[in-house]
């Protein structure tokens, strides 16, 4: 006689959609920002202004959100006029995961750069004029749309305090605010403003802080710091 023995396992639980998860990444994200002392007076601008939109996502880890995070990208891109005064950021929240140390967030996140820009060039889009597409560049930065961006990588376990957020995130900044600040000779001042605040806001002065053109912004990115001779891991993929 041959017994067949059966095993239940309940089902797995379904995986959370992003809407669902859009209030509470949203409000980590802003309850950061609004923090009296949070150093980037540009970040707290766009949030008065209404200019600091939140775009939900399942993980950092995972390439199941970026065809609709490079449309909000490219979106993002178009929607830029050349009257623009204020501050505008686009912040990508994902739901996790939450306990990936300084090396694993930065790999993440260069994995998803990485993707993003790859659906960006599949769908025939240029690298923004004036900037470099290569990481090691010191003119490089990340083009969706037409557009060039600067990124910032939040996430739970992140050394300097500015950089520490509940849930992993990627804010992406037009490089065009930072252009119209240097003709507006506002860009030192704000600069200046913003690494001081910073240094009281961490208790000391962030080691990687530099000004685009003197060295590539891409060591800047995850927020670690990052060695001298450090390799960006930017490998832009196969956007399938």
């Amino acid at each position: 006689m041959t017994y067949v023995f059966s095993i239940h396992r309940p089902p797995r639980p379904p995986l959370r959609e992003p809407d669902a998860l859009s209030p509470r990444l949203a409000a980590a994200m802003t309850g950061l920002v609004e923090k009296p002392d949070f150093p980037c007076v540009g970040a707290k601008s766009a949030l008065a202004q209404g200019n600091l939109a939140v775009e939900p996502a399942f993980s950092v880890r995972s390439a199941r959100d970026d065809v609709r995070i490079h449309e909000r990208l490219v979106q993002w891109s178009r929607a830029v006029q050349a009257g623009d005064k204020g501050f505008r950021s686009l912040a990508v929240v994902f739901a996790g995961p939450i306990g990936l140390d300084e090396r694993g967030f930065e790999a993440a996140l260069w994995q998803r750069l990485g993707a993003l820009t790859a659906l960006d060039r599949a769908a025939g889009h240029r690298q923004a004029t004036g900037f470099s597409a290569d990481p090691d560049h010191s003119d490089f930065a990340l083009s969706f749309g037409g557009k060039a961006y600067f990124a910032v990588g939040l996430h739970p376990n992140a050394s300097r305090r500015a950089r520490r957020l509940p849930f992993p995130a990627i804010v992406f900044n037009l490089h065009s605010q930072f252009k119209r600040l240097r003709a507006e000779q506002r860009y030192e001042r704000m600069r200046e403003v913003i690494l001081a605040r910073d240094e009281v806001f961490d208790g000391s002065i962030n080691p990687m802080v530099e000004r685009h053109g003197d060295i590539s912004e891409a060591r800047q990115y995850s927020g670690r710091e990052v060695e001298g001779d450090w390799a960006c891991p930017f490998v832009p993929g196969d956007p399938s």
